[in-house]
């Protein structure tokens, strides 16, 4: 048996939704205010984590008209070990052509950077010079947050923080290894933005279209995103780190 403390904090049991949904504290964020920006890059380090961290955003930027590019740095081929990572991979770039066009993003700008999965760490001053290119002329940047516990998206956020002039990081994995009030989440610098219905609803079926991941990969082998985690992103609510 493995021990709890030979897991990494993804691998351990993770804190369920009703423990987040029940502290006060994550209501009284401040509020961003995102209907102000007009032009904004979304940075992903593997196919879905846009959708999950930032779907709703999107989906209302996408409705205003917003200037949109979405960097998508990974295709996400090694999230099945075994597998054929060429056919994971378009796998994911399918699933995640589908997504954006349940969010209502169609005609987002898509740059697919194809750096290996998994692999991020070893490229990360590369990747911040292309993202300082990509970014250029934006006036936001939306990234994985670089305390996040998977080393794909830390090295996106601290590569996107160099990067860019006016960057905001969204939690994944966050949600799943952190608590409320968890000391190591620097909620000073947190802030939300709320959904209304429809775009939620929207969010939804845009994580609906990644089936890649949310349903067993093998014989024994749940998801890669089971539903307990998928929980944290269906609320009316997306959560921000400045």
């Amino acid at each position: 048996m493995v021990s709890r403390r030979s897991l990494n904090r993804i691998d351990r049991p993770g804190t369920a939704e009703d423990a987040w949904a029940s502290w006060p504290e994550l209501q009284r964020l401040p509020l961003a205010h995102p209907e102000a920006w007009q032009s904004v890059v979304v940075v992903a380090a593997h196919p879905d984590d846009e959708v999950l961290g930032v779907g709703g955003t999107m989906a209302m930027l996408a409705a205003r008209g917003v200037r949109l590019r979405l960097v998508a740095i990974t295709d996400g081929e090694a999230s099945h070990p075994g597998a054929d990572p060429a056919v994971i991979a378009q796998t994911r770039i399918d699933e995640s052509a589908d997504a954006l066009d349940r969010l209502g993003a169609r005609d987002i700008e898509v740059v697919r950077l194809r750096l290996p999965d998994t692999g991020l760490a070893d490229r990360e001053h590369e990747l911040s010079d292309i993202l300082s290119e990509q970014c250029a002329g934006f006036e936001v940047c939306l990234a994985p947050w670089e305390g996040d516990a998977h080393a794909d998206h830390e090295a996106a956020g601290r590569a996107a923080r160099r990067a860019g002039q006016n960057v905001l990081t969204y939690p994944v994995w966050m949600w799943h290894w952190a608590e409320p009030g968890d000391h190591r989440v620097p909620w000073s610098r947190a802030c939300q933005i709320m959904l209304p219905a429809e775009i939620a609803a929207r969010k939804r079926s845009a994580i609906d279209a990644f089936p890649s991941q949310l349903t067993d990969r093998e014989a024994g082998v749940g998801p890669v995103v089971p539903p307990d985690v998928v929980a944290h992103f269906t609320r009316k609510q997306e959560v921000l780190l400045r």
